[in-house]
């Protein structure tokens, strides 16, 4: 960004000189300050994304720890179910116990696989956004690029051209706020 920057400044120094060159440098300015609103969104959006996709993860682990206890009471009241125990009633009551467990862990693993499911699905939506946002910023940058070949050759087609450029990369960078 300092060298674009810097670069404004050197060519705002050239539009003295050529006064038709003036809303070039407004405009590689102007150009300048859109393609950091652009890439602080798409940067703000792979943040989204990134924090996402812990969350999943996060999500689908507790998923698994809860798989394993439930596993694992299933052992134990197999177990169970094959040792004789002189106390029946306590056997009963001990399966009871685990049986409650056993069919809570499978709702909250229903829930969580819920849950994974719908954060992977904003995962893939900020990921959708951002692409949006970069390639938009990645018109802009060509924009800039391309606008200041004026400033070198002192031919308004690129100006023109740079401004087309810059039009379509607001436009994709603009769908990133309604990707569905």
């Amino acid at each position: 960004m300092a060298e674009e920057i810097q670069e404004i400044h050197e060519q705002a120094e050239h539009a003295h000189e050529d006064s038709s060159l003036v809303p070039v440098t407004v405009t590689l300015a102007v150009l300048a300050v859109l393609v950091a609103a652009v890439a602080l969104l798409g940067h703000r959006a792979h943040t989204e994304e990134l924090l996402n996709q812990t969350r999943a993860t996060d999500t689908w682990a507790e998923y698994q720890a809860k798989s394993i206890r439930e596993h694992g009471y299933e052992e134990f009241l197999d177990l169970l179910a094959v040792m004789g125990s002189k106390d029946a009633e306590g056997t009963e009551k001990t399966k009871q116990k685990y049986e409650k467990d056993v069919e809570r862990y499978k709702q909250d693993r229903e829930k969580l696989q819920e849950k994974a499911t719908d954060l992977e699905k904003e995962v893939e939506h900020a990921r959708h956004v951002a692409n949006r946002f970069d390639l938009g910023e990645v018109c802009l940058e060509v924009a800039l690029v391309i606008t200041s070949m004026t400033l070198l050759t002192r031919k308004h087609f690129y100006w023109s051209a740079g401004i087309a450029l810059a039009v379509l990369g607001l436009g994709i960078a603009a769908t990133g706020f309604f990707v569905g």
